[in-house]
């Protein structure tokens, strides 16, 4: 016999991934949490039915959170990452010499303990010194924590559950207020084939807070479309104006200092989203 697991993207649209065992099957504090190997992707980390992270793609994903803003900052000394308990953007995070702490906020703390169990090639760095890890509300984190940090990393699931206040204009105008004078935030901002108006109205209100917004594309074939953006708000620096030869190589698999400017040249019709 033979065993599927399908993630329902749309209403009449999937994808499905042969499964070989499950680790985990647990309906925690905030959300229905399943760690599952798969025969193409490797361990699976699914949340709420929605796949967040798989060992094979990972680091599309996680890099491209990470990398393009800390490289458009020049100092990035205190970093913030909401959510991402799976570990994968602060070991990115932990790339940067600059970077002399990184605070990693997860409400659940399930999604760590789980992650650092059977996804240890991603959450290897949640004890690293530098490091301090939260179980806690992001957005409350983030009201608490004014003119605090240099660079702010939202890695959310979709805007579902718990992760819904991390998708609103006050979540971002408190975001602005965390961040120092010349502090710039990213987020995730899902796909413009199925989440269209999720991109436009994420666009809206971080322009109605930030003075310089752009959006960025990665290619991540295990989530919705295959296609994913991220946004950037930034007080003070432009990504798009970053030498990308000033740019270190550093031990990745997807960002280059080449990637940097070109991730931001997007479709013409997600450009036409976001005018």
């Amino acid at each position: 016999m033979e065993l599927w697991y399908t993630e329902k993207q749309t209403d009449s649209f999937g994808i499905t991934a042969k499964i070989t065992k499950t680790y985990v099957n647990e309906q925690t504090d905030f959300q229905q949490l399943d760690m599952i190997e798969t025969e193409e992707f490797g361990t699976m980390l699914v949340l709420d039915g929605m796949v967040m992270t798989t060992v094979k793609d990972e680091f599309v994903y996680h890099e491209m959170v990470a990398h393009p803003v800390l490289f458009t900052h020049p100092n990035p000394e205190n970093v913030l990452v909401v959510g991402g308990g799976d570990g994968g953007v602060i070991r990115e995070v932990m790339k940067h010499p600059k970077v002399k702490k990184a605070v990693l906020v997860d409400i659940d703390g399930k999604v760590i303990e789980y992650s650092k169990k059977y996804l240890p090639s991603i959450a290897g760095e949640l004890d690293n010194p530098r490091v301090e890890v939260l179980v806690n509300d992001g957005f409350m984190h983030i009201h608490d924590h004014k003119n605090t940090y240099d660079v702010i990393m939202v890695d959310s699931t979709e805007p579902v559950g718990p992760a819904a206040n991390l998708f609103t204009k006050g979540f971002y105008q408190g975001i602005y207020e965390s961040l120092k004078e010349d502090g710039i935030f990213v987020a995730q901002t899902d796909n413009p084939w199925f989440k269209a108006d999720l991109i436009q109205s994420v666009n809206k209100d971080v322009k109605e807070v930030f003075p310089i917004v752009r959006v960025y594309g990665a290619n991540i074939p295990t989530y919705p479309s295959g296609l994913w953006t991220f946004t950037m708000g930034s007080k003070k620096y432009d990504p798009t104006a970053v030498d990308e030869t000033a740019i270190p190589e550093i031990d990745t698999k997807y960002y280059t200092p080449r990637l940097h400017k070109a991730a931001f040249v997007l479709p013409k019709f997600v450009e036409d989203l976001i005018k």
